[in-house]
Order: structure tokens, then C-alpha cells, then sequence
């Protein structure tokens, strides 16, 4: 089968970020698909690549997470048009797997279908327009409206859609609960991030915790300060954090670090996959951020996944499907985002018994292993495939 892969914001594992398009279309490949990707890069003139046996064709698009709303736009129109462009040249393509964000993917995939009959696969990472409209990106009534109607038209006029997270998927079915969404989460990449157990003795190791991702309005760590703060002010010694990642937020939040006296933070600046490893590797557990919006708890973010396969105590401050995996499975906990006192309270039993956090890390590479693997979520995905 010829497979059209359309994914705005591809990675290679040299570059950092979330892997799962380079995952999924090398998997398609292996299985003997034949694919092309169309993505953007920062770059300056259209380039093709061969990445992993995909035909990856870049476009020169600036994106950055310090974007305002207004570049945002316009980076994801120019994406639309070109990407659309360069899809409409390609030959003999059976399928199109569209994968949001932007919601404006999906345009790409509704032109090939109709004007070449080409039908599509759509991937909803993010709950578009709702996720943009909760977070207070578009206010314009008539704009909210319009992006509602097109969300609905591209799940209708899909071949299939898939979705990240349960949360997300019923989301998808709100107004159709008889669509069957098949639920292919992120992934848990066993293999790379192997288990690491760094030595922990209460009342005489340090205890880290880390932060691994984007540093944007979404995520809210200023959450994370607040936490920081009061450990510091509860004289918990032992307990530091590790901030590691890049985004709009950035200076703002560390200027206030500054300013708050907070000096329990260590600011790593952006970080590459095999740094992300290394730091992993030295933390007893992860903080998962984000905002308190609804529409938030259905996110699939991949830094949760990669706390799991590496073994770690995993820490959310959003209710929903994470909150569940972490208590069902004993491998972390929920903590309200604004009462960092309970965050501590449930720290706590962690800091002063080392088996109990030990326990908590291996169940969380235990749920990676049986749930969320690279290699069974890969197999689920080329069973959609099948079908066709």
C-alpha cells in the first residue's frame, strides 16, 4: 500500500521531541508500506530526505513554541497550502494519514479526497478547536463556530479516526456516540529508556524530581514554583527539581524563580532525546504539568509515557485518564495543582521509605511493558491498516 503521511511537526530521533510519526511510519514501512511524509522545518528551501526508509519531503515553515497566536496562524495556513500542493503532485497514493495539531491538517487530507479520491485516516492528538477555544486562543464566536463545523466534517468524511487518549475519544463521539474510535495512545519506548533506580536513602540521598517538555502557557509551571517554594520553606532538603525543556514561558518563569528565592531548581535549557535519557536517569520521579482546563485531561503526553519506561515515580497534577493510571496502578500519585501542600503530604511517604518508592518504580515500568510499549502500540496501529 502507498501511504501518504502528513504530520506538521515530524521528528527524527537525533532532533529531540515527540517520536511517534517517525515510530509509526517506520513501523508501516517494516510491515512493507510504502510511505512519503510531508512535514515543516525551519529551514529555508523545500529538501526531501530518505529518514528510516520514509520519503520525508520538508517544507521551509518556521514554527516555534515562543510563537505568538498571530505567527502561530500563519504558520499553520502556509503549512496548509504548501503541504497541500506538494500532496496533490504525488502519484498512486491508496490511503492519506492525516495526524493533528493544527486542526487545519485535516483540510489537506479533505482536498486529496476530493479531488483525487484519495481517502484518509485522521489522528487527533488534540481536541481542536475546543483545546484552543478552553486555553483563550479564539474568542471570535463566528471563528469558534467555523472550526466546529470543519472538525465535524473532517470526522465524517474520515475513513477512520483515531485518537490519543481515551478523553480525547469520547470527545470525538459527543455528537456521534455511535462512531468506533480506536484509542492508540503514545508511546512507552521500553527499549531506549531502560529502567534506572538511582540510589535513595531517606535522611541521606538527595531526592530528585523532573520536568521534561514544553515550557508553554498550557503546561502552567508556574504550578511546579509554587511546589518548589513551599518544599523550601518546609526545609525538605533532600527534594530538587530538574527543569529541562524550552517554550513561550520560559523567562518569564525563571525570572520569577529569581525572584521568589526559590534555589531548589535547576534549569537545564532545551535538551536533546539522549540528554532527556540522561537526565531521566538521575531523577526518582517526574512532574506532569498542565493548566486546569477541562479539555487538558485528555492529553497523551509523551513525557508521561517516557517517566514510565524509565521506572520512575510518576507525579500529575491533572484528574482524568493519567490521574487513573497512576493510582490503578500504583506507580504515582494526583495532586491538586493549586494546594502544593498536598503535593507534599503525598510526597512524603516516598521521601521516608525507600521501598515504597522502589515498588512505585517498577510498577511504572511494569505498565509501560504491558500497556503502552513502541512495539505493541505499532502493531495495533498496522492493524488499521489491514483492513483498508
Amino acid at each position: 500500500m502507498r501511504i501518504l503521511y502528513i504530520h506538521q511537526y515530524f521528528k527524527k530521533p537525533a532532533e529531540g521531541g515527540a517520536l511517534r510519526s517517525y515510530f509509526l511510519a517506520k513501523a508501516l514501512v517494516a510491515a512493507g508500506h510504502e510511505v512519503e511524509l510531508i512535514t515543516a522545518y525551519n529551514g529555508t528551501v523545500y529538501k526531501q530526505e530518505e529518514v528510516a526508509g520514509v520519503l520525508v519531503h520538508y517544507l521551509p515553515i518556521a514554527y516555534d513554541n515562543s510563537f505568538h497566536p498571530g505567527q502561530r496562524l500563519a504558520s499553520f495556513a502556509s503549512f496548509m497550502v504548501r503541504a497541500t500542493l506538494v500532496a496533490l503532485k504525488r502519484k498512486h497514493i491508496d490511503v492519506c494519514y492525516a495526524t493533528s495539531t493544527p486542526l487545519t491538517v485535516g483540510l489537506i487530507a479533505l482536498v486529496l479526497k476530493k479531488l483525487k479520491n484519495i481517502p484518509f485516516y485522521f489522528e487527533v492528538r488534540d481536541l481542536w478547536p475546543e483545546a484552543p477555544i478552553q486555553l483563550g486562543y479564539i474568542k471570535s464566536k463566528w471563528a469558534q463556530g467555523l472550526l466546529y463545523k470543519l472538525e465535524q466534517t473532517i470526522y465524517k468524511q474520515a475513513e477512520k479516526v483515531i485518537a490519543l487518549s481515551p478523553g480525547i475519544a469520547a470527545g470525538i463521539t459527543r455528537n456521534k456516540p455511535t462512531w468506533a474510535i480506536p484509542v492508540i495512545p503514545n508511546m512507552a519506548d521500553v527499549d531506549y529508556h531502560r529502567p534506572t533506580y538511582p540510589v535513595y536513602s531517606p535522611n541521606h540521598d538527595l531526592f530528585y524530581i523532573g520536568y521534561f517538555g514544553t515550557i508553554g502557557r498550557a503546561n502552567r509551571l508556574d504550578f511546579l514554583l509554587n511546589i518548589a517554594k513551599s518544599v523550601q520553606e518546609q526545609h525538605l532538603n533532600q527534594v530538587k527539581f530538574i527543569i529541562g525543556g524550552t517554550g513561550a514561558e520560559t523567562s518569564k518563569l525563571r525570572e520569577e524563580t529569581y525572584k521568589l528565592g526559590i534555589s531548589n531548581i535547576t534549569w537545564t535549557g532545551s535538551l536533546n532525546r539522549e540528554q532527556v535519557r540522561q537526565y531521566l536517569a538521575l531523577c526518582h520521579a517526574t512532574y506532569t504539568s498542565f493548566d486546569v482546563h477541562p479539555i487538558l485531561q485528555t492529553n497523551s503526553p509523551n513525557k508521561f509515557f517516557e517517566s514510565l519506561a524509565a521506572g520512575k515515580l510518576t507525579l500529575v497534577n491533572t484528574k482524568g485518564w493519567l490521574q487513573t493510571l497512576v493510582t490503578q496502578n500504583k506507580c504515582g500519585f494526583y495532586a491538586d495543582p493549586n494546594n502544593p501542600e498536598e503535593f507534599i503530604q503525598k510526597l512524603t511517604p516516598y521521601l521516608h521509605d525507600a521501598d515504597l518508592l522502589r515498588r512505585a518504580q517498577q510498577n511504572a515500568r511494569q505498565l509501560a511493558e504491558q500497556q503502552f510499549s513502541r512495539q505493541k502500540l505499532c502493531q495495533e496501529f498496522l492493524q488499521l491498516f489491514t483492513s483498508h
